[in-house]
């Protein structure tokens, strides 16, 4: 790729450095800061800095880490705090109604500072990803697959029962996440590919699989599995039927964001009062469709997920209030922490829970009660800054884009090229990147899903499927 001037990556930090500069007038330096990182995403996606890979067109490379993950990533952690924002001004959708909640006086001070961190955290992030692309190596590697539809169907059914299998067997646990990501992915991707070959048999075993993974999505009580079902058979319908897909593809993502909050809000409430996942999924489907006021409810409830549970700069303000002045920073621990999750629980016995390590965090804090059963994990920016403060969130967000580029041109290189290696392989083993986590779940998460990466290579090679060029 061509050179860059290493000084245009300075434009980053600008939003940074103007909202720090006017952090007297914490309105005005919110919204620059928030505005910042739709500044930063025009000049990424312009090439004013770097110019970005042009070995095949836009649409059939967005699942590499520069598209993808930078706007799933960045976009959740840095914009999605206007809704809180308008809330703490008193207003719901478009209508001022006042304030339901107590704010205290420096409410949007705290914001203000918050976003500014949001904001550094995004340039660095670009930076780092940027700053690891390079796609002038060639190609090792060459797929072998006659048919593209059937090699990804056996993909995802023989990784899923393996990924069910794993999750029961406690030396061989750590692989069942990742197997069962990759499953996941290779059957939203083969419905894509069915269609285009247009293979009845296969197609209707793609169905099948997408039809699996709905299931078990709308069974999981999250919503991003079913937004990210949806998402990726989208991306890979993008390169059959072009742009004109856009259209119904960000309707029904619309219409997830709108509804689903009410739905998982009904379905978890179903659960912690004993009624199992089925039953929990098909009332809570019921009440939607029968709802007597449908569209005030899900206004209520969806408000309530946008400006809560949609934006973590709620919880990101306890822990800056918190941190450094009355918990010191963290420095290497939680580092080092995250190092030790990496041993498998079947050869250290007494490695300490990790959900309990990460919640000591939140709870020294003050962020939620030891007493709760609220999960309130600290994002990777909040780990970030509990280590180091603002240098930690600068160091932890460009290795953090750095090493997901360089993880990626490892995947292509290995499987040789985009579609198997960051479509499939990095999408599929390395879900966890797209939304971050704590550092103790993102280490492990990473590192033996590097390990998997590197036995597929050793399967595929071995059956035949991938094979070196002379």
């Amino acid at each position: 790729m061509k050179r860059t001037n290493y000084t245009h990556y300075l434009l980053l930090y600008l939003p940074f450095l103007v909202a720090w500069l006017v952090q007297s007038l914490p309105h005005g330096s919110y919204l620059l800061a928030w505005m910042g990182s739709f500044f930063i995403f025009f000049i990424c996606y312009k090439g004013f800095i770097r110019k970005l890979p042009d070995d095949m067109p836009v649409i059939e490379q967005l699942l590499r880490p520069i598209f993808f993950l930078h706007v799933v990533f960045a976009g959740y952690m840095a914009c999605t705090s206007i809704f809180y924002y308008l809330n703490a001004l008193g207003f719901e959708y478009f209508s001022y109604i006042g304030n339901r909640y107590f704010f205290s006086e420096d409410v949007y001070k705290s914001i203000a500072r918050c976003q500014r961190y949001y904001v550094l955290g995004h340039a660095a992030l670009a930076h780092g990803l940027l700053a690891g692309m390079d796609y002038s190596q060639k190609k090792r590697y060459r797929i072998y697959a006659p048919s593209m539809s059937n090699l990804l169907l056996g993909i995802s059914l023989i990784c899923l029962p393996l990924g069910y299998l794993f999750s029961k067997i406690g030396a061989l646990n750590q692989f069942s996440v990742q197997l069962s990501g990759l499953s996941f992915v290779s059957g939203a991707i083969a419905l894509a590919f069915a269609i285009r070959e247009k293979k009845r048999p296969n197609l209707l075993a793609a169905c099948g699989l997408f039809t699996l993974n709905m299931i078990s999505a709308l069974n999981s009580g999250f919503k991003e599995p079913i937004i990210i079902c949806v998402l990726l058979l989208g991306i890979f319908m993008l390169p059959v039927y072009g742009k004109k897909i856009l259209p119904l593809l960000l309707s029904i993502l619309l219409m997830l964001f709108f509804i689903l909050p009410t739905f998982i809000g009904n379905f978890r409430k179903m659960v912690q009062e004993g009624a199992d996942a089925a039953t929990a999924r098909n009332e809570s489907l019921t009440n939607i469709i029968n709802a007597d006021n449908l569209v005030s409810e899900l206004e209520e409830d969806n408000w309530a997920f946008l400006t809560i549970r949609l934006s973590e700069i709620d919880m990101f303000i306890q822990y800056t209030r918190s941190t450094p002045d009355f918990v010191p920073f963290y420095k290497s621990k939680i580092s080092a922490d995250g190092l030790k999750t990496i041993v498998p629980r079947f050869f250290w016995p007494g490695k300490p829970n990790v959900e309990q390590l990460v919640m000591t965090r939140a709870y020294s804090a003050g962020v939620v009660n030891p007493q709760s059963v609220v999960s309130a994990k600290p994002a990777f920016i909040v780990d970030c800054y509990l280590s180091y403060g603002v240098a930690g969130i600068w160091i932890g967000l460009f290795l953090y884009g750095y090493l997901a580029q360089k993880i990626s041109l490892l995947a292509e290189r290995l499987f040789g090229g985009y579609f198997m290696g960051s479509a499939v392989m990095f999408a599929g083993l390395f879900q966890i990147l797209w939304r971050g986590n704590s550092f103790e779940f993102l280490m492990s998460a990473v590192f033996w899903s590097l390990v998997t990466l590197f036995i597929f290579q050793m399967v595929f090679k071995a059956r035949g499927i991938l094979y070196k060029i002379s």
